[in-house]
């Protein structure tokens, strides 16, 4: 397993990556004032750009989706990848070398993982064109014609084929320059007594690639009777470059429709994805040779934005068989690891997918996967295909085994429909089915992976975005509350701009200034990041902010580092007026003191009759305020 990047080359890649030019790369931008760009956002519809960029400090936010972030996240979101992988990646493109801390080392290095890449490349090559060209390889063309596909349809999904000598991709490697060492290491052949050999002879070969569309593997499927090694279906084994449980057929083609639509479709073969992609269904992914997991979970989650918001929606289809049956139970233990809901989708006497559009055409696919129905209501439905209902003890049995699935239904609000309609389909009373779901123990393991950290982000602070609902244990900030906003709007110069508030007038404002317990964390992190002195460093500040403050506000501090500030400013700089801070720190030592005040007020006439001696001790501390305050005023005048 990989070791930690080195924080000292992370931070030299996003020195080094400009955040403008890897936006524009998938972002039109235009001006917005000084030191700002706009466009339209890459990461939701929409027809008024909102989407934001600081190039002198490397972030970006989008103000109608609430996504923000530096330059790593911005290539993690558009390619979906993880935090190591768009390291890694944009270290490539700048020429900036990672080292890793002890305790592991790149997954390999990098001139062999693109050496290993290329070799599939040829691989893939060589088996498409034996496909189409070469007479041996008529038997595939049949298979997949048989199966309503056509040589445009193989190409489009680079269909090959392994030839039955055994030896002649060996052969075309070591033509192209590949080692044996790399066509073994990346199990496209194997050593024998006789020396290398093909890893796939006689097989149709479906390439597997990742997400970002490089090729690490194959699946084969057995067309001969005599094929030697009998299995149905052989994958390529675990390489340095292909890892089985974290990699979906067909995820390179469906990403963008699955981003676009929020809905995946999970099938359980390669001419499944096929079919559902030919027939218009382009969000269609299936498991590499084992079971879908919760590596593959996170994967969609990632691609889908699969938040409790809801809008997101994965689809299972499974053969309507036993093994089917089998594959959906163990799918819906994984299903309290989604946000959102999922469902299944069966078809008809136990067709699947390829089947189904051979027999019926492409709107039947479409039609079975927009009639899927909620995971949990299918679990209920094959739990109880076990018992016998037409006698009192199968529905007895029924009863409380469907009722621990039912306990599990995330949404409360659900439960009492469908402890209604469950008791209907047993043939029990509501009653009698409501008592046992209350009492029922847990149906399935509790795996819920909590967030790594609840985060405060701006979508709650009024926009639709994804996390608005995670932030549980901090409220947002309440910006129909004028304090509330004076607060927001002082952040908004102190992360933008810190060096633009005297230190001393900075150390007179209390952090108990800010109503809302968000912006208090926010400005506790800014004090602590002004004494390590990263406000020098403005590609550090924002960074240095969030991990310095008490609480999680990622999203908080994202938002007011990209907020306009609604003030006359230097037009080279965008640095606020002095006048305008000024007014603000007024405002907010005002505030404070007049809340203070109210507290001494309150406090006296609570005192007046029941403690004299800490009535009067009130009153002077009362008057004190009162005298702070005109002096504060006539300070302003």
């Amino acid at each position: 397993m990989a070791g930690r990047i080195n924080a000292e080359d992370v931070e030299a890649v996003k020195d080094k990556a400009s955040i403008e030019s890897v936006v524009r790369e998938h972002v039109t931008l235009t001006r917005a004032g000084a030191g700002r760009l706009k466009g339209l956002c890459p990461f939701h519809d929409e027809k008024t750009p909102s989407f934001t960029v600081r190039p002198a400090v490397g972030r970006w936010h989008c103000f109608g989706c609430g996504e923000g972030g530096d330059v790593i996240s911005f290539v993690q979101q558009i390619d979906h990848l993880t935090f190591t992988e768009a390291v890694e990646r944009l270290a490539a493109s700048t020429g900036v070398e990672l080292r890793y801390e002890e305790g592991g080392g790149p997954r390999e290095p990098v001139g062999r993982r693109a050496r290993l890449v290329e070799a599939h490349r040829v691989a893939e090559e060589f088996y498409h064109e034996a496909l189409l060209r070469t007479r041996d390889a008529r038997i595939g063309r049949d298979f997949l014609r048989e199966r309503g596909f056509d040589s445009a349809a193989a190409t489009r999904f680079g269909v090959g084929y392994a030839p039955r000598d055994g030896e002649e991709l060996v052969r075309h490697l070591r033509g192209k320059g590949f080692t044996e060492e790399e066509i073994t290491l990346g199990g496209l052949g194997g050593r024998g007594s006789r020396g290398l050999y093909d890893r796939f002879r006689g097989r149709l070969v479906w390439p597997i690639r990742d997400i970002t569309g490089d090729t690490v593997g194959f699946g084969a499927r057995r067309l001969y009777d005599d094929d030697r090694i009998g299995a149905k279906y052989l994958n390529t084994a675990e390489t340095p470059i292909y890892k089985k449980t974290h990699l979906l057929y067909g995820l390179d083609l469906a990403k963008k429709a699955i981003a676009t639509g929020r809905r995946a479709v999970v099938v359980e073969g390669y001419t499944d994805v096929m079919a559902c992609h030919l027939a218009g269904v382009e969000s269609a992914v299936a498991t590499c040779g084992t079971a879908f997991g919760s590596d593959h979970v996170s994967t969609l989650r990632r691609i889908l934005r699969d938040d409790a918001a809801g809008g997101a929606r994965t689809v299972f289809t499974f053969d309507g068989d036993a093994a089917g049956q089998k594959a959906a139970m163990r799918a819906f233990e994984l299903d309290q690891r989604w946000a959102s809901q999922s469902y299944v989708a069966v078809a008809a006497e136990g067709m699947d997918p390829c089947e189904l559009r051979q027999q019926q055409g492409d709107d039947a696919v479409r039609r079975l996967v927009d009639d899927a129905v909620p995971m949990f209501e299918f679990a209920v439905r094959t739990t109880l295909a076990r018992f016998d209902l037409d006698t009192a003890e199968g529905r007895v049995a029924g009863m409380k085994n469907v009722a621990r699935i039912i306990a599990e239904i995330r949404d409360p609000a659900l439960r009492p429909e469908y402890t209604r309609t469950v008791a209907g389909w047993i043939g029990v009373d509501v009653e009698q089915m409501r008592d046992v779901v209350a009492h029922a123990p847990k149906g399935m393991p509790d795996i819920v992976e909590p967030p790594a950290r609840p985060r405060i982000t701006a979508d709650q602070e009024g926009s639709d975005g994804e996390e608005a609902t995670t932030a549980s244990t901090l409220p947002a900030p309440d910006m129909r509350d004028p304090v509330v906003v004076l607060g927001h709007l002082f952040l908004q110069v102190l992360v933008q701009f810190p060096r633009a508030i005297r230190p001393e007038d900075l150390y007179r404002v209390e952090e108990e200034a800010f109503r809302s317990p968000a912006h208090r964390a926010v400005f506790l992190g800014a004090l602590t990041a002004l004494v390590g002195g990263s406000a020098d460093r403005p590609n550090e500040w924002v960074d240095a902010i969030i991990d310095s403050s008490p609480l999680p506000v990622d999203g908080l501090v994202g938002a007011l580092a990209m907020e306009q500030i609604r003030a006359r400013t230097d037009p080279e700089t965008g640095e606020p007026d002095g006048r305008y801070i000024d007014d603000l720190l007024t405002r907010l030592w005002e505030s404070r003191l007049q809340a203070r005040i109210a507290d001494a007020a309150s406090a006296f006439q609570r005192a007046e009759q029941a403690d004299p001696g800490r009535a009067h001790e009130l009153g002077v501390e009362l008057q004190e305020l009162q005298f702070e305050l005109a002096a504060l005023r006539g300070r302003d005048a």
